[in-house]
């Protein structure tokens, strides 16, 4: 490129309409002056060619994306990851914040996802290390989207839980029961003090425990915990399948009494997802299969933040997300950041529900709740529940008994002496 050329793909973000882009934080690597790999990179994931041979037409100010910051946060000695690249140098990490006008794609989730995240973006010549860290929506934009019908105040009238996180138990085991024993195992979660009991993200529609089966039983459970408890609990049903069956096994479920369904966002798809939330009518909770595949790795890939806020965009009420503790591989900071990205203010789409999970029970409880700093989260045991010595009653139990610790300013191990399940679960996970 030539000077001239490179500059066409930096702006001043004062001199721009902030309504008119999308603006988007990547980290990469180059080699070279950082300016030409950025202005590359600008180039390759919007207009590319951005003039028409022997025109002196330039289609970079209505469409181009630009620059509007770039740092140089450091340089190694090879690319990151094992990657190579012909040429010698040091490697130079940049930090880069583009403006990319939406009007080259629209609210299209998919056609969105093709730019930013595209080849043009993953296949830059000489930047072979990328990840988007964050995405920032324009209120002209959000506007096209819904998102969540119910957000965390329809959630919280749905079940009339006002003062608390709400508890979500994991059916355990997750895989191999029939139809009736699930829903006498959820049964007993939610006698025990559970809101929500699930499917778990790996059971689908399968000929030793049918969707329509299984529906139907716990659907009938359900009713039956209501009766006998006097407030409202939900049924958690994976419909994850194909495209083309999800508004069929969607109205099946719901026709059982399924009254909240589940899907698995990203390998069923984000437009998969908008287009469900427009139909349903009871709530659509995510699950994260595929997060980690995509964005664990520091320097490479898109990271759960940017996912976070797609998955609200698309219209998800709740989204189940990798949490604390060592087995989820993720700082505090990462979650707390998706934590926040499903609650803080988002053009007028509602909050929706966070909850992040991986290896809880009663004793985890009280960090969670410190570290994301708020009420308004679910809880989502599945051993901690399902496998208490007790049983799932007594595992729910003791998730009520140890937010009553909490909110009383108690500490779980004294409470515990005048509840047992409480007692019982510290001696078994803790």
């Amino acid at each position: 490129m030539q000077a001239a050329d490179i500059d066409g793909f930096f702006a001043d973000p004062a001199a721009l309409d902030q309504e008119d882009y999308l603006w988007l934080d990547y980290e990469l690597e180059c080699r070279g002056d950082p300016q030409v790999a950025v202005a590359h990179f600008c180039s390759e994931q919007s207009t590319a060619q951005w003039r028409r041979v022997g025109s002196t037409e330039d289609l970079r100010a209505r469409h181009g994306a630009k620059a509007v910051a770039l740092d140089v946060l450091g340089t190694r000695a090879e690319f990151s990851l094992g990657l190579s690249l012909p040429g010698s140098g040091p490697v130079q990490v940049c930090r880069v914040r583009i403006a990319h006008p939406h009007r080259n794609f629209g609210a299209r989730i998919p056609n969105l996802l093709s730019a930013v995240c595209g080849e043009g973006t993953f296949f830059t010549p000489g930047i072979p290390a990328v990840k988007l860290l964050d995405i920032d929506f324009p209120e002209s934009y959000l506007a096209s989207f819904r998102g969540p019908r119910f957000g965390v105040a329809g959630l919280r009238d749905l079940l009339q839980v006002d003062d608390r996180p709400i508890f979500f138990g994991v059916i355990k085991p997750n895989i191999g029961l029939d139809p009736q024993s699930m829903a006498e195992l959820a049964l007993a979660g939610w006698l025990g003090g559970l809101d929500v009991a699930k499917d778990d993200e790996m059971l689908c529609d399968t000929p030793w425990c049918s969707l329509a089966d299984r529906t139907r039983a716990l659907g009938e459970a359900r009713r039956r915990a209501e009766a006998q408890t006097g407030v409202p609990k939900l049924y958690l049903a994976n419909i994850t399948d194909e495209v083309e069956r999800l508004v069929e096994l969607h109205d099946l479920a719901v026709a059982n009494g399924a009254n909240a369904v589940m899907l698995n966002a990203l390998p069923v798809g984000l437009s998969a997802a908008r287009m469900l939330s427009a139909k349903s009518r009871v709530p659509l909770v995510a699950h994260f299969p595929m997060i980690a595949a995509m964005s664990r790795l520091d320097g490479f890939g898109v990271s759960t933040r940017v996912m976070t806020k797609l998955q609200r965009l698309a219209g998800f009420d709740v989204i189940i997300m990798p949490g604390f503790g060592q087995r989820m591989m993720m700082t505090d900071d990462e979650v707390c950041g998706n934590v926040h990205a499903c609650l803080e203010p988002l053009g007028g789409l509602a909050p929706s529900l966070p909850v992040p999970g991986g290896s809880d029970w009663a004793g985890t409880l009280k960090n969670l709740h410190e570290k994301v700093g708020t009420r308004d989260f679910g809880f989502v045991p599945g051993r901690g529940v399902f496998g208490h010595p007790q049983g799932p009653r007594g595992g729910a139990a003791s998730i009520r008994q140890a937010w009553s610790a909490i909110a009383a300013g108690v500490a779980i191990e004294e409470h515990a002496r005048d509840h047992p399940e409480l007692a019982a679960a510290l001696a078994t996970f803790g």
